[in-house]
């Protein structure tokens, strides 16, 4: 079992905090399998509200459950429950955590940010709906006469 932080730096454009719009947002991830070290082809999906029986073994649900395509090892992940979603904010494009998942036999290593998310203006304080087709988003607040914005999103994987 190893733990995985996944953090993401992005320029913030008169936005002062930037998080998944709901505890069932689907995080889409690429994986390895840690066995023999085959990647995924495709995209998958992890959401937190989604629990999947695993075979076998004393930790029996997670979030995500994959059957390798070479070695046919089963692998999971799940949510740190200890360790819930931090909102991202800041004014330099910093890395900072997001989420802390615990894997058994497999690892993320790439992270898409589409989906919708959540934002809220920095001087209105204003919410917004974001929806990431193309890992950024501008727009306008109307509150505060100035628009807001979250580009350059990045992310990267560290041993938690």
């Amino acid at each position: 079992m190893v733990f995985l932080v996944l953090s993401i730096s992005a320029d913030l454009e008169n936005v002062k905090e930037f998080q998944p719009a709901s505890d069932d947002f689907d995080y889409l991830f690429k994986v390895k399998c840690t066995s023999c070290n085959e990647e995924h082809k495709k995209w998958i999906t992890m959401n937190r509200t989604e629990i999947y029986e695993v075979s076998g073994g004393k930790h029996s649900t997670a979030n995500f459950v994959w059957r390798c395509g070479l070695c046919k090892r089963e692998s999971s992940a799940k949510f740190d429950p200890a360790s819930p979603v931090k909102p991202y904010s800041s004014a330099n494009g910093e890395v900072k955590p997001l989420v802390t998942i615990e894997c058994r036999g497999l690892e993320f290593i790439d992270f898409d940010p589409k989906g919708d998310w959540k934002c809220f203006g920095i001087d209105s304080n204003l919410p917004f709906e974001v929806h990431l087709d193309d890992s950024e988003w501008t727009d306008y607040d109307e509150k505060a006469a100035q628009p807001v914005g979250i580009t350059n999103i990045e992310s990267q994987w560290t041993r938690g």
